[in-house]
């Protein structure tokens, strides 16, 4: 149980940072219906900011600073380049947003160079939470998932409990009536998409002490948000969190197996290892990265609208 116990809990960490990155997405492609293939260099421009600033600020007030800063950019990109191609449908969306990725990533390394920059957990964190099967773990991974967890909270009682959640969801289901009583529905998308942009920016402030801040960390995780939205269900937050919780635990488990599918498949009196070939034979370790788009590829089969999502 202490060699599962550490997997598990890396797995819901992971999960969680996964959540707090694709529940700006679950705002914006899920609600309002853009697609936004740039949304990870938000996380990554979190990152870069919050690295930034730590020099001249410190470490708190820079994961503070940095989210306002990519949510002031999120406003930006919506008012001056999305709003203008919305109205010629989700192709233009996706060409532009494909486009700003690439444009993001190019300035990131112009700026800051093509390797990795030292970005490090701050001292007052940079201890051992507890010892688990033998091993130290790091109390600042249980910070990053307390923030995720913070998070969930404060964005699922802002929607479901305020007259703010209120107007949001109104003016994105049935925008004409919003503006008959009053509400600009333009500065409401605006509003969402920015605060979508910021939640990816505090993601990757945080995660970016930890885990590797560099100008490929978009890209290593940009598909993956897609796969998180698209198995919880469009729009459907507690959707997202189920989905990035799942795929983290099943990925952190599945790296520390050394069996095959046909070893698993022996266990139910199926066929025989030493006579398996292809991906049979391949053990489960290796396919640890692709087991995120078999899930999603098992989920549509079966329940097209995500496992939380509503149906058209």
């Amino acid at each position: 149980m202490e060699h599962l116990a550490t997997p598990l809990l890396n797995g819901v960490v992971y999960g969680l940072l996964l959540f707090m990155v694709s529940a700006g997405l679950t705002l914006i492609f899920g609600m309002m219906g853009i697609l936004n293939f740039a949304h990870a260099s938000f996380y990554m421009l979190g990152a870069y900011f919050a690295y930034a600033l730590q020099g001249i600020v410190g470490f708190w007030p820079a994961i503070a600073i940095a989210p306002l800063l990519v949510g002031g950019i999120g406003i930006l990109v919506e008012r001056y380049i999305l709003r203008r191609v919305h109205r010629h449908g989700h192709a233009h969306e996706l060409l532009i947003t494909f486009g700003l990725s690439f444009i993001i990533a190019e300035l990131i390394k112009l700026f800051f160079g093509d390797y990795p920059v030292n970005f490090r957990v701050p001292a007052d964190l940079d201890f051992p939470a507890f010892t688990l099967g033998g091993l130290d773990y790091p109390a600042y991974r249980l910070f990053m998932g307390i923030v995720a967890i913070l998070m969930f909270v404060v964005i699922y009682l802002l929607l479901s409990r305020t007259r703010v959640g209120i107007i949001v969801r109104s003016a994105i289901h049935r925008p004409r009536m919003a503006e008959a009583l009053g509400h600009n529905v333009p500065r409401v998308f605006m509003g969402v998409f920015g605060v979508g942009a910021a939640m990816a920016g505090l993601a990757g402030a945080v995660a970016g002490a930890f885990y590797t801040t560099s100008p490929n960390m978009a890209l290593e995780l940009g598909v993956l948000v897609f796969v998180v939205v698209v198995i919880g269900g469009l729009g459907s937050l507690e959707g997202a969190m189920l989905a990035s919780l799942l795929i983290g635990v099943v990925t952190s488990v599945a790296v520390g197996i050394d069996a095959t599918p046909a070893d698993l498949l022996a266990l139910a009196g199926i066929g025989d290892p030493a006579h398996a070939q292809g991906i049979l034979a391949l053990k489960v370790s290796s396919l640890a990265a692709s087991l995120p788009f078999a899930l999603m590829l098992l989920v549509l089969l079966v329940r097209p609208s995500g496992l939380m999502g509503e149906k058209e």
